[in-house]
């Protein structure tokens, strides 16, 4: 996304080979983006959201929604789209720890799904990348020189066009090799015939070899590389659970070189973390992500061959429309400047599911499932859902948002009273059913 002259064009391309050779060299042209140095990272709290955005030179947009979806395993899941250049990315971040004496290293176990949205035979999902990421290694932790490195085999996949790149990022050997040097093949996965060959320098040039003709051509050179980092709205218009200001304090002490100060900060956004989790354990609550839901994978499902995402955005986005899409993203969570925060992140008060309605009533209807972000196409909680084969009835029921973002429960309203059955719009035969107290019988 830092680089959009490799992303954008993605799209306009024709031939399947050459597009797929653009989503490679979009792909390799991000590793070199990176702080300078060696650096222990600040760990993502759950709950933990960014959103920015990108101006593109020729008037469009594009938009990225995140959100730490899980504490333990660590789990960071994203979702970006151009609306008007018809690519959409989702992905999930996975990293493991391990150390390996003098190295730490961080598993890259996640991936990520490119798609573009006006070229292949799924005019729905569109044609589909998959990315893999390398592992990264610290050197010299303990003694020598501290080195940052990228390591091991990366996969870039079209399988409705049979191609695979087989990307290796090498490690430096003891006695012989070079720093940040990478090789590696495109070929047709079902045939094995290779079309290319990779080498070069992931921070350097990078070129591309076509094996039938013998010719050699600069790829990527990532010296000097400027890359365009998105932007975000100002400080003041973001929540707490936001990560410039969730870490603002933190980084502000860093900054100043006040490691004491920074420590200091760190732990309280830590300990608030602990006694949230604590809070939860306490009143049997399951936390859930606020932007994205569970994948719907498996045989039929709808997000069939993407259930190593683990997370999805919640949200309905259309692939053809890209004024209404970009609508539908903006409804998911605040991107732009003057955006209002439609629901803040809180400890639900109890249990979903577990206690009775307010008033004493039992509640059947549970809304704490997958509401707590926005629904299909953006709507927010409390708008009327009857196009979606919902209740007839549009009287407020006593819904209303929460702090937590979960459905308050309903009350009874006088269509629920004794006399007045509740009635409901059946979506397949269009008929209407009516619900009443059995005393009244």
């Amino acid at each position: 996304m830092a680089h959009p002259e490799t992303l954008l064009p993605i799209s306009t391309i024709d031939d399947p080979l050459e597009r797929f050779v653009a989503v490679v060299k979009f792909y390799l042209s991000g590793w070199h983006i990176k702080p300078p140095g060696v650096k222990k990272p600040l760990n993502p709290v759950l709950g933990e959201t960014f959103t920015g955005w990108w101006d593109y030179p020729d008037g469009t947009r594009g938009y990225y929604i995140s959100e730490q979806t899980s504490h333990h395993p660590p789990k960071s899941s994203y979702f970006f789209m151009a609306p008007e250049h018809h690519i959409r990315i989702d992905g999930t971040l996975k990293p493991r720890s391990k150390f390996l004496g003098n190295s730490a290293a961080s598993m890259m176990e996640g991936i990520a799904f490119l798609r573009l949205l006006n070229k292949g035979s799924d005019k729905t999902k569109g044609e589909k990348y998959s990315l893999t990421q390398p592992n990264m290694y610290a050197r010299g932790i303990l003694f020598g020189k501290m080195k940052y490195e990228l390591g091991d085999h990366s996969f870039v996949r079209c399988p409705e066009n049979n191609l695979v790149a087989d990307i290796e990022f090498k490690t430096k050997g003891y006695f012989s090799g070079t720093y940040n040097a990478i090789g590696g093949t495109i070929k047709n996965e079902k045939t094995g015939q290779v079309y290319y060959e990779l080498a070069g320098l992931w921070n350097g040039e990078m070129h591309i070899k076509n094996v039938s003709t013998g010719k050699k051509e600069l790829l990527f050179n990532a010296t000097g590389a400027k890359y365009s980092a998105p932007k975000s709205r100002p400080l003041e218009e973001q929540t707490e659970r936001e990560s410039q200001k969730l870490w603002h304090n933190t980084v502000q002490a860093l900054n100043a070189r006040n490691h004491e100060l920074a420590t200091t900060e760190k732990s309280k956004v830590e300990d608030r973390q602990r006694e949230e989790a604590a809070k939860r354990a306490d009143e049997g609550v399951e936390w859930r992500p606020r932007l994205f839901r569970p994948v719907k994978g498996g045989p039929g499902g709808p997000d069939e061959g993407e259930e190593d995402l683990d997370w999805i955005i919640n949200a309905q986005v259309d692939p053809h429309n890209p004024e209404l899409a970009v609508k539908q993203i903006l409804a998911i969570a605040p991107i732009l400047p003057g955006q209002k925060v439609s629901r803040e992140f809180e400890i639900p008060p109890r249990s979903a599911g577990k206690e009775k309605a307010a008033g004493g009533s039992d509640n059947l209807i549970d809304f704490a499932d997958e509401n707590s972000a926005p629904g299909p196409g953006g709507l927010s909680q409390g708008q009327n859902v009857t196009s979606q084969g919902g209740l007839i009835d549009t009287q407020d029921h006593g819904a209303s948002n929460s702090g937590s973002g979960l459905m308050e429960p309903l009350q009874p309203s006088q269509s629920q009273q004794p006399g007045h059955p509740l009635r409901r719009l059946d979506t397949n035969t269009k008929e209407v059913d009516e619900f009443v107290d059995a005393k009244e019988k």
